[in-house]
Formats: C-alpha cells, sequence, structure tokens
C-alpha cells in the first residue's frame, strides 16, 4: 500500500560514475542535496587547478564548514569560490587556508556566524584583485579586526550583538579594493571602526558606502589625482579659458573592467572620470584639462549630423576626422595644448596590424589621427600621408566645419576600404585615445533606436535646476568626542553678495556724522608717519637731485647716464591685512531692546562706519558675511574684496545684507582664513562680528560646532592669521572664552555696536 508522501532520499549514498568523484563524496561526508547536485563540476574545476595534498586540504576544509550547522550555503559558497582563489593567488598559498578557515571558527564562535556566507562568497573577487596570499591574509585581519571592535554586549548588558557593518564589509570588499589599496581599507575600515562602534545604525551605513564620510574617507585613501580635489580649479579652468560653466560630474572608472566609461556630455553637464593618474610626464589634472578642453572644442565648433545612413565604418571616420579639427583649433587658440595631446595620444606602430588575420580599422584611423596633429609622425603611406595634406587644406585659412570634414571622412573611407576590415579579429593596441569624448553628441537620429536614445539634442539643463554658481568647497570638520576630523564634512558655496541701494549706506553714515568726526581725529593719530625714501627709481613721485646731477655731469663728459633720477616714498611700520565676517543668521531679524531696529540693521551701521574708518587708515580689508543650512550648505557671501575700493559697489552690496539660516561657524571661519592666510602682510586679522554660539539645524550636540569652531581658530592660529570675535549675546561670556581664548569681547549694550566696532579695530591694530 503507498501513501501520498515522497520517498526519503540518502543522499550521503548518492552514486557518481566517476570512481574519483565517489570517493571525494565520501570523505565530504554531507547530505545536503543542492551541494550534491553541484559537487561533481565543483570537483572538476578543483582538480583543475589543485594538486592531491591541495585536494584533500580542500575536502577536508568543506567537511568542517559542512558540519557547522549554518546550513548548505557556507559550504556551496566554498566548493565554488576556492578553487578560483587558488588560481588568483601567486607564492606561496599554504598558510592561506587555515587563515581562512581560521577566520571561519572565528566568526562561529562570536556573533557573527551568519556572515561566514558572505564571506566566502566574495573571497574569490577579493583574491582576482589581490592576487597574493599576503594580500589576502592582511585582507582578513582586516575584516576579523573590524569584527572584534564592533561586536559586544549592549548598554554593558550580557546579550551580546553581532557586529552591523560586518556584512556590509564583505558585500563592499571587492568595490573596495577595486579603489584601495590593503593600507587604505585598513585606514577606510579603522575610520569606521573609531567614530561608529557605538552607533550600530550609522556604522552600517557607513559600511554600505552610504554615508558622506564614507565616501569621503574613501575618496582621501585613493590614489591619482581625484575629482573632488580639483573641481573648483577645473570649474574655474572652464569659465576662465573657455567662458564656459556646464556642471561637471564624475562617473566611477573603478567598478567596470569590460568596458571602462567614456567622457561624454549631456544636458545634466559633462562628464568626466572621478580620478586620474598621471600618464607619464602629464598629471592628472592636465588629463582632466584635455579631456574639458575637448568637449568644449566640440560644443563650439561641431554641428550635428544625420547618422542613419552611414555605416559604423564611416560614422567612426568622421568621428576621427572631426576630433583631430577640434583639436588642431583649440591649439591654435591655447598653443601649449599641443604638448598635452600629443603626450596623451597613442603612437601606434605602422606596421604593427595584420591585414591578412586582424582587422585594422582602427589601427589606421588611430595612425591617422596621430599624423592629423603631430608633423613629425613619420609614416610613409600614402593615403594617409595624401589626406593629412587634404585635412590641413581645408583648415588653412579658417575652421572648415563638421559638414566638410564629413565628406573628407567619407572619401577616405571609399579609398581605403579593405575586406579584412569586417573579420571579427580587431587590432586594438594603442588605438584608445581616452581623453576624447564618445562622440554622442554628434550624431542625429531620423528612426528613434537604441543607439538614437542616448543622443541628447537639447543640453539645456531643465528650469530650476540652475547652479549656485562655484563648485562648493569642502572642510573638514572637528569631532570632539573621538577627537578626529570628519574629512570633506561641510559644502561651502561662495558668490558674491548681491547689491541694493548705495545710498541707503551713504544715509547711515551721515547718522553717525558726530561719531565720525570723533573717529576722524583717533584715524589720524593712527595714520603712520614713518616714511621711507626709496632712491635710484626709473619712474617716482620726487627727482633725487643728488643722482639726477651726476647723471647730467655723465652725460656733459660723454658717459652714458643713470636714468634711475627720481625717488619715491613708502610708508613704513603698518603693515595689516583685515577680513571682517559677519554672522548673518537668523536672530538677527530680532529687534533691540527698547528700539525699532533691528541688529541686522545696527550691524549694517557698524559695518559701513568700520569700513570707511579702514579706508581712511589705508589698511588693505575684506567683508564677507556667512550663514548655514545644515553642513551641506554653507553660504559664503563676498561683500568686499582685498583688492576693491570702498565705493558705491561694495556699499550697494552691504546695504543688501539680509539674514537667515543657521550659523556654522567653523567652516566660515576656515573659509575666510583660507583667503586671509595666503595675504603677505606682517599682521592678519580676522574679525568675526556675531550674536550667538555656533549652531546648525542637523547638529544635537551643542558642544560639538563649539569644538570645531575652537579647532578652526587653532589652525587659523597655525597659519599665522589672529582671530578675534565681538560677540552681541550678553550670554556668552562662556561659550565665547571656550572658542577664542582670550581674543574676544561681549557688547552687552547692542545698541552702543556703532561705536564699538570701529574702536575695537584700532586697538587691534594700533
Amino acid at each position: 500500500m503507498t501513501t501520498g508522501t515522497k520517498p526519503v532520499v540518502d543522499v550521503h549514498a548518492r552514486e557518481f560514475a566517476h570512481p574519483q568523484v565517489q570517493s571525494a563524496w565520501a570523505a565530504l561526508d554531507c547530505g545536503f542535496a543542492p551541494v550534491a547536485d553541484v559537487f561533481e563540476e565543483c570537483l572538476y574545476e578543483a582538480l583543475a587547478h589543485l594538486d592531491q595534498s591541495q585536494l584533500d586540504a580542500y575536502l577536508d576544509a568543506a567537511r568542517v564548514i559542512g558540519k557547522l550547522g549554518r546550513g548548505a550555503e557556507p559550504l556551496l559558497a566554498f566548493l565554488e569560490e576556492w578553487p578560483s582563489v587558488v588560481a588568483s593567488v601567486s607564492g606561496d598559498q599554504e598558510p592561506l587556508l587555515p587563515q581562512v578557515m581560521g577566520a571561519i571558527r572565528a566568526m562561529q564562535k562570536s556573533p557573527n556566524s551568519k556572515v561566514i556566507t558572505p564571506f566566502l562568497q566574495t573571497l574569490a573577487a577579493v583574491a582576482r584583485r589581490l592576487q597574493s596570499a599576503e594580500q589576502i591574509e592582511l585582507y582578513i585581519d582586516i575584516a576579523l579586526h573590524l569584527m572584534q571592535r564592533t561586536s559586544g554586549s549592549i548598554h554593558g548588558h550580557h546579550t551580546t550583538f553581532p557586529s552591523p557593518g560586518l556584512p556590509h564589509f564583505f558585500d563592499q570588499a571587492p568595490r573596495l579594493l577595486d579603489l584601495l589599496s590593503t593600507a587604505g581599507l585598513k585606514n577606510w575600515t579603522d575610520y569606521g571602526i573609531r567614530n561608529y562602534t557605538s552607533h550600530p545604525e550609522r556604522q552600517a551605513d557607513y559600511f554600505r558606502l552610504e554615508s558622506a564620510d564614507s565616501l569621503a574617507v574613501l575618496q582621501r585613501e585613493r590614489h591619482g589625482t581625484l575629482f573632488a580635489d580639483v573641481e573648483r580649479k577645473l570649474d574655474l579652468y572652464l569659465r576662465a579659458l573657455w567662458e564656459d560653466s556646464d556642471l561637471l560630474v564624475p562617473y566611477s572608472t573603478a567598478f567596470d573592467e569590460l568596458r571602462k566609461p567614456i567622457p561624454y556630455y549631456d544636458k545634466l553637464g559633462m562628464r568626466v572620470p572621478d580620478v586620474f593618474d598621471d600618464a607619464g610626464s602629464i598629471a592628472g589634472i592636465d588629463r582632466y584639462r584635455a579631456v574639458l578642453a575637448h568637449m568644449v572644442g566640440h560644443r563650439r565648433w561641431s554641428s550635428t549630423q544625420i547618422a542613419d545612413n552611414w555605416s559604423p565604418f564611416q560614422r567612426m571616420a568622421v568621428e576621427f576626422f572631426e576630433d583631430c579639427r577640434i583639436e588642431t583649433l583649440l591649439i591654435r587658440e591655447y598653443p601649449g595644448l599641443r604638448r598635452i595631446f600629443l603626450a596623451l595620444h597613442p603612437v601606434p606602430v605602422e606596421d604593427a596590424c595584420d591585414p591578412e588575420t586582424t582587422s585594422c580599422l582602427r589601427h589606421r584611423l588611430a595612425m591617422l589621427s596621430r599624423a592629423l596633429l603631430d608633423s613629425g609622425h613619420g609614416y610613409a603611406d600614402a593615403a594617409l600621408n595624401a589626406f593629412v595634406a587634404r585635412f590641413h587644406a581645408l583648415l588653412e585659412n579658417g575652421e572648415s566645419s563638421t559638414d566638410e570634414i564629413a565628406q573628407l571622412a567619407l572619401s577616405y573611407v571609399a579609398q581605403t576600404r579593405r575586406q579584412s576590415d569586417q573579420l571579427a579579429k580587431v587590432h586594438f593596441a594603442d588605438t584608445v585615445i581616452d581623453y576624447r569624448d564618445d562622440n554622442r553628441q554628434l550624431w542625429r537620429f531620423i528612426e528613434e533606436d537604441d543607439e538614437g536614445e542616448i543622443v541628447d539634442q537639447h543640453r539645456k539643463m531643465d528650469p530650476g535646476e540652475e547652479l549656485r554658481g562655484l563648485p562648493p568647497r569642502r572642510y573638514p570638520e572637528w569631532d570632539g568626542n573621538t577627537q578626529t576630523y570628519r574629512p570633506d564634512w561641510a559644502s561651502v558655496y561662495e558668490a558674491l553678495h548681491p547689491s541694493g541701494n548705495a545710498a541707503d549706506v551713504d544715509r547711515l553714515l551721515e547718522k553717525h556724522a558726530a561719531l565720525a568726526k570723533q573717529l576722524k581725529r583717533l584715524l589720524d593719530l593712527l595714520k603712520p608717519q614713518d616714511k621711507v625714501r626709496i632712491r635710484y627709481q626709473e619712474e617716482g613721485s620726487d627727482l633725487d637731485l643728488d643722482v639726477a646731477i651726476g647723471s647730467l655731469i655723465d652725460y656733459k663728459s660723454g658717459a652714458t647716464p643713470d636714468p634711475r633720477i627720481n625717488m619715491s616714498h613708502r610708508t613704513d611700520g603698518r603693515s595689516i591685512d583685515v577680513l571682517l565676517l559677519l554672522d548673518l543668521s537668523e536672530s538677527l531679524n530680532q529687534k533691540v531692546a527698547n528700539s525699532q531696529q533691528t541688529i541686522l540693521e545696527l550691524s549694517q551701521e557698524a559695518v559701513s562706519l568700520l569700513a570707511w574708518a579702514i579706508d581712511c587708515l589705508g589698511d588693505p580689508f575684506a567683508i564677507a558675511g556667512f550663514h548655514s543650512n545644515t553642513r551641506h550648505e554653507v553660504r559664503y557671501q563676498h561683500i568686499k574684496g582685498f583688492s576693491e575700493r570702498w565705493d558705491d559697489t561694495v556699499k550697494a552690496r552691504l546695504a543688501a545684507m539680509q539674514a537667515g539660516w543657521s550659523t556654522r561657524m567653523g567652516a566660515a571661519l576656515r573659509h575666510a582664513g583660507h583667503y586671509l592666510s595666503a595675504r603677505h602682510a606682517d599682521k592678519k586679522i580676522l574679525l568675526l562680528l556675531t550674536d550667538g554660539e555656533p549652531a546648525d539645524i542637523d547638529v544635537t550636540d551643542p558642544g560639538h560646532l563649539r569644538a570645531d569652531a575652537r579647532k578652526a581658530v587653532d589652525e587659523l592660529a597655525a597659519k599665522g592669521v589672529t582671530t578675534f570675535c565681538l560677540s552681541l549675546d550678553p550670554q556668552a561670556d562662556d561659550y565665547v572664552r571656550e572658542i577664542f581664548g582670550k581674543r574676544w569681547r561681549v557688547l552687552d549694550r547692542i545698541e552702543r555696536l556703532p561705536e564699538t566696532l570701529p574702536t575695537l579695530y584700532m586697538e587691534l591694530t594700533r
């Protein structure tokens, strides 16, 4: 009599056709059906890479993993991945398997036994990247250190919890090692351990590469020239040299090993690699400049072509010819680009490709491209030299056009086409010109297809997507709890302050005319009186009589007279540069007690008087304001630059001052110090006017931003910048003392600010 249940199959008794497989299965002593289904294939893979002793160790290790009580998954991962690990590793492999098994046993004994499977699943990918048993052992040590430091008890109780970050570490390990050395990986991991051991959720985000500081530390540990480090320089390069201000968008070069991404541009911006290594004598930043210059050239001089009826060979030829036309025009405008382009352009060897067995299409076009740019190319091919001559004839008297170049390219294709161009084997050596974009903007398709979808005819950004001026400058922020910096934590956006009505500031100065007269008498006493005569000047304010008489005597006697007969004077004894930094946070909109004026209006009066006073003294000075909306948006607005005069343009900006948002003081101090520390004065003063302590809406610990501001003050002092704070908060004594040490003053009566600020400046600079 039969029942409806399925018969039980004894997996241990599974029969395999080959005796060696059967023997190995018996040694494995496994009862998992999924393992039995793939065991024969795994063993054949192992036999291809392992000798007999390694095979025995492989089976012994697999048997141990199968008895861990974690199911079939870790055993399947080990059986499938270990042969690939061995195949990837060079040198002495003997210590590697014991090291791996030791790590597995450590995980099994801890609350982290669930991570054994992801550890084994990613081990082959890690090995392919590291290719060394020693390096893999270092990787395992890093993982175990992470496990030991981030597992533990919850709030002192005996209940233990697994490491929140360890599973994500193993998931991200192949990606991380594409970007970092093992030393860089250790530094990145140590940062996560140090800062997030007591924050499980933030720790998981860090090791998932989803937090800002995780990506920042990752970028810091990378090699080459990072886009994040040179973004501002590249943006200014675009604006200054090419009058182009499009957004620069980095893409990753590390995660696609089969087909590397290529620079391109679309309506969202110009896409460039996130990192460039130096290429011989060409620095990484110059490689970025070559990429951007090439794209700018296309945007300036190229026109789109209808591509539907052209063959791939024809379109490729058009692209090569048009790329060379663009670069020729770029070199005309900036001849220094020739050195960079030629250094980055490959130099194909003329006879390197065999047309009997290989498609030499890319090789011929790369040779042609080199010849079009390099007059000393040395190629003897008659057709190549003929088209080089025709190309330069087209550009001899102007810029030519994409249409004309396209016709020249089609003629080249017709004359040089070969039957072997259709061969599957293609010659790629010395044919990749990696600073050129993918030319997607060169083509327009009438019939929409998969290829046509990538074409973007409307490059302009959509309404509401306007940029905020210059790219941000990112500054670290000091974490007082861990005594470490959070790298690239605060983003400072700087812009020129909007303008208002300059007459408003003139009225403020008239309002305080009596005070201005008093200040004028003090200023006259402070003005430097020591004058130093500078003799032997060809141009100067006065005639140096002694030298002039000597020159006249020389002239009369027939000798060559000395032309340096003038002299000038300079003031001696006062070399001071000042930057006045204004806190423009929302609290400035509050009314002053017993007054109809706001703190902001009083600040405008005080700053106007101070600027007038400094201008009378002749000291170089700058004025800037700041406020913040989380660490992602600290706004720094230039009101007056050091090189600007105190005139209606500056007064108009001062008249338009508005208050809002919060006070992330440390980032603003660092940015102001960035400009002030570059000055050459003997004394550099950063004068901060604020009405409250550092605060921002994304910070819950009131002491965090105070500690960061204090650190910023110390950093500026190390650069020779003296920071002084005038606080309008009557309760500020404790926190301003904590931040500024002895260099501060609290103004108890805010209404006295217009007279206090100028006199304070004179005391500081006396």
